[in-house]
């Protein structure tokens, strides 16, 4: 794993974006789990989680330009679409991206991990924001300053490595008070945390968050493209 994380030098890349894939699946987390969805997922990330389930999308890729992109997603004919990642933020052509596919009219989300600025990102979007838990090493990027930016439609989601992640997230989402602002998402790391445990401490605590687990993981484990 590189020191310095890629992201891709769009100097010069105007109307393009370096993508990973394009595919169609089920939305295996958030409001609109288990709805068929076009994901695109953007090369590049600034951030290197420890669970990180994605690393193939920090390096690589193929530039296309935005018709292109949006030529792709029109194929499978769905109204739901994901921009993804790696960190799609990280890419300046992903603001017009996303603009775009909603001035077409499909009902867009941006999975972004909340490290780069969503000021600039379009109101009809809905931003799913990763918070950066202890666990995750990348706690120190957190950019309180985006959650001024939300609103009802979008959500938050923590990913749950142990119990001192759980304690650490009740007590971040009490000091930003948070829990009137968007949904909220509890999500264990699989494989590390057992899913049951979250439950369980949810309901015990008694605690305004969504829990869930990622759907498209249960149906066909860490494959690429679903």
């Amino acid at each position: 794993m590189p020191d310095t994380p890629e992201v891709p030098d769009i100097a010069g890349q105007k109307n393009r974006l370096k993508i990973t894939e394009i595919f169609y699946s089920l939305q295996g987390e958030a409001r609109n789990s288990g709805l068929p969805t076009v994901f695109i997922r953007l090369t590049g990330c600034p951030l290197r989680c420890v669970y990180c389930d994605t690393e193939y999308a920090f390096t690589g890729g193929e530039w296309l330009s935005l018709s292109a992109i949006i030529d792709q997603v029109g194929q499978y004919g769905t109204r739901y679409v994901t921009v993804t990642g790696g960190e799609p933020l990280a890419q300046r052509n992903c603001i017009p991206l996303l603009e775009q596919l909603c001035d077409l009219g499909y009902e867009v989300s941006l999975e972004t991990s909340g490290a780069i600025s969503v000021a600039a990102v379009d109101d009809r979007v809905v931003k799913v924001i990763d918070v950066k838990t202890p666990a995750s090493g990348e706690e120190s990027k957190n950019k309180v300053d985006n959650f001024s930016f939300l609103t009802e439609k979008d959500q938050l989601k923590f990913v749950i490595s142990d119990e001192d992640d759980y304690r650490w997230s009740k007590a971040f989402i009490a000091q930003h008070r948070l829990s009137n602002r968007c949904e909220i998402l509890f999500s264990p790391v699989q494989n590390q945390l057992d899913a049951k445990d979250l439950a369980g401490w949810i309901l015990k605590d008694r605690l305004d968050v969504r829990f869930q687990i990622q759907l498209h993981k249960y149906l066909w484990g860490d494959r690429q493209g679903v």
